[in-house]
């Protein structure tokens, strides 16, 4: 796995294939999958990185699908 600030995340096998990200839960299943996956882990690392830098490395930043409307208070 490896990152660049302009292309964000590349993924690939050991032999060079390209390969995707996935969310699966703990029986296996898997939940989302590819493009909108690798995009969220690569703005959850952004976002703790720059909290870092800032001087609040202790903030925890959340994420969600967004399709997906939880209540206020829920994350």
């Amino acid at each position: 796995m490896s990152g660049v600030v302009h292309e964000g995340l590349t993924i690939t096998t050991l032999d060079g294939r390209p390969a995707r990200l996935a969310v699966i839960d703990v029986d296996g299943n898997i939940l989302e999958a590819g493009a909108a996956v690798e995009h969220a882990a690569w703005n959850v690392a952004i976002a703790t990185y720059r909290n870092f830098l800032a001087g609040h490395g202790h903030l925890r930043v959340h994420t969600k699908p967004p399709e997906l409307h939880l209540p206020d208070g829920d994350k």
